[in-house]
């Protein structure tokens, strides 16, 4: 299996995007990323396009895409895993060149949400469950998904949610230094509480938003990585599981087994002891759908121990200069969550992290040359977890 690195990233601006198609959408974080890797579109061999889709108005979004940005011709598809879609794309992608298939490809995560009318949105989201006998049954939407996982965690290990309301006002202070974001502005822990209930105890301000953005990534084998940059971001591992489309199925609500699973496999492809993975990594985004999610993330990734999740949030670890930055971009809660492209996007982020290309403000000490992304898709159906690293892996 060949080597494989980011050599090229891109990212537009996140939010509510009426000023633009979907194809121009995507081409703000392809141009950035083609002209960051100092290639042209006649140079890319695979193009990989995340899009979970059904809201916008494009129902062959790999084909526009291509089109739109220069890369007719080239083989293309989409790929979709609901809210890890991003991630499911970059492994695609990056499983081409490991394999010899290719030497160069593009990865681009691409959603325009707000198509759709809010309720429609909700709804199609609130689908991605199991569809007959969640949704037609007892009408669960996302954001009830996740109160029964914050219900559960509260009620076992007595955290509040003023807790939770924490990760909030984190993502959204690095937010606020985040031009590309969706909410670029600061919250306190009274706004949260504040904020009226989705579905108890889930408020507006736990939750992410409906959000239109793209992203996009030039991976390249080793080979050609060394020809176009001294400075290539490895993909060092990549851990993938999956659990049953119906939550009642599962043993337990707090903790999304298959990211625990993905979790342990991607340490153990990378070498990282279990059993204190912070020590070896620089930063973290994790999938912050709601603020519960990112508590039941320390716990699932190591990086704190059962029901003491929420403990590192009201010691500020999870801030820079703690132990173990985690979502520094603002997160899906304050930068922003266009399904299709938020695997792709936390890729963006920890790359130009570890290269410190990001904003002074929020610029982790990179020490480890090692970041980690966290990406769910539904809760907990499918999961991603990437580390990435400025070491060549061995």
């Amino acid at each position: 299996m060949r080597k494989v690195a980011i050599v090229g990233t891109g990212h537009s601006r996140f939010g509510v995007r009426y000023d633009v198609s979907l194809p121009e959408l995507a081409y703000e974080a392809v141009k950035e990323a083609l002209k960051e890797a100092g290639v042209e579109p006649k140079d890319v061999e695979l193009s990989v396009v995340g899009n979970a889709g059904g809201w916008s108005s494009e129902p062959l979004p790999a084909v526009v895409v291509n089109e739109y940005c220069g890369l007719s011709g080239k083989p293309t598809f989409r790929v979709e895993a609901a809210c890890a879609t991003g991630s499911a794309a970059l492994k695609a992608a990056h499983d081409a060149i490991a394999a010899g298939e290719a030497d160069l490809a593009l990865v681009v995560g691409v959603e325009k949400m707000n198509e759709s009318p809010t309720p429609t949105v909700v709804e199609f989201i609130g689908r991605a469950g199991n569809y007959f006998w969640e949704f037609e049954n007892f009408g669960l939407t996302f954001p009830g998904y996740y109160a029964l996982y914050a219900t559960s965690y509260m009620f076992t290990y007595g955290a509040r949610e003023e807790d939770l309301c924490q990760a909030a006002v984190k993502n959204h202070y690095y937010a606020s230094m985040n031009p590309k974001a969706h909410f670029p502005r600061r919250i306190s822990v009274e706004d949260c509480m504040k904020s009226r209930y989705v579905a108890w105890p889930i408020k507006l301000l736990d939750s992410s938003p409906i959000t239109d953005g793209a992203a996009a990534v030039v991976l390249a084998s080793e080979e050609v990585a060394r020809k176009l940059t001294d400075s290539p971001v490895w993909i060092e591992a990549i851990g993938a599981a999956s659990d049953t489309s119906n939550i009642s199925k599962r043993n337990t609500y707090l903790s999304l087994p298959a990211a625990r699973e993905a979790a342990l496999m991607a340490y153990k492809k990378a070498k990282i002891d279990p059993e204190s993975p912070a020590k070896a990594l620089d930063l973290a985004e994790v999938h912050d759908c709601f603020t519960i999610a990112e508590v039941l993330a320390y716990e699932d990734l190591g990086f704190a121990r059962r029901g003491e999740g929420y403990k590192l949030l009201k010691e500020g670890q999870t801030y820079i200069g703690g132990v173990i930055p985690v979502n520094l971009s603002g997160g899906l809660k304050a930068k922003g969550h266009p399904i299709g492209a938020t695997g792709v996007s936390m890729a963006v982020e920890i790359a130009r992290q570890l290269l410190g290309r990001t904003e002074e403000g929020r610029r982790a000490a990179i020490r480890n040359g090692r970041g980690l992304a966290h990406n769910v898709g539904g809760t907990g159906h499918y999961a991603y977890v990437t580390i990435y690293s400025l070491s060549k892996p061995r």
